[in-house]
Formats: C-alpha cells, sequence, structure tokens
C-alpha cells in the first residue's frame, strides 16, 4: 500500500493506494504518528483506491483516533468503496468515524 500526504494550509489530506493489512499498517501508522500532524485542522483519508482493510489497519485509525481529538484535529474519511465502508459498519466504526461521500463533503464536515 502506498499513503500520499497532500498537505494545505490548515488541512492534511492522505490519499490510501492498495491493500491496508498488518504489513503495511507500519506505513500509515508512521504517517499519522508524525508530531505535525497535530498542527493540522483536519486530517482527510481518500479511499477511494482503498481495496482492502483488516483489523490492523482499522487498528490504526483507532490508536490515533484519541490524540487527533484530544488536539482538536478532525478525521473524516471520504471516497469509501462499499466493501471497505461495510467493515467500518460491520464493526460499528461508521459510527466513531466520520465518514462522507466526497471530498467536498469532507473539506465541508
Amino acid at each position: 500500500m502506498k499513503v500520499t500526504p497532500h498537505p494545505a494550509a490548515d488541512t492534511l489530506t492522505l490519499v490510501l493506494d492498495g491493500e491496508l493489512d498488518a504489513s503495511s499498517a507500519v506505513v500509515l501508522d508512521a504517517e499519522l504518528n508524525k508530531p505535525e500532524i497535530v498542527n493540522y485542522r483536519k486530517v482527510l483519508i481518500d479511499c477511494q483506491r482503498l481495496s482492502y482493510i483488516s483489523s490492523a489497519g482499522l487498528g490504526v485509525f483507532i490508536s490515533h483516533l484519541q490524540r487527533l481529538q484530544d488536539s482538536d484535529v478532525k478525521l473524516v474519511f471520504f471516497n469509501m468503496q462499499e466493501k471497505v465502508f461495510n467493515v467500518f459498519e460491520i464493526l460499528g466504526l461508521d459510527s466513531l468515524m466520520n465518514i462522507v461521500p466526497t471530498e467536498q463533503e469532507a473539506q465541508a464536515a
């Protein structure tokens, strides 16, 4: 999996490309663990090219959620494929995480 950061003024967009599993979760974890991430107002996760997510991948987001919330950084997912959304939904994470259909809605969230 590839994680491509796109920083803007107060928003960081992370584009996920590929499968987010135990072996690739370390790449995402390293990106979300950077100290400067708390300087953004929003972290947007573009899931358009995310074809699969495992429990390890979900664990990365869950492990960083509280730190981001404590720093007043909104974490917003968008462009999520249905099969990836179903994983979030089955585990009840769709009510815990902010998931919207489009980038425009993510920017406005």
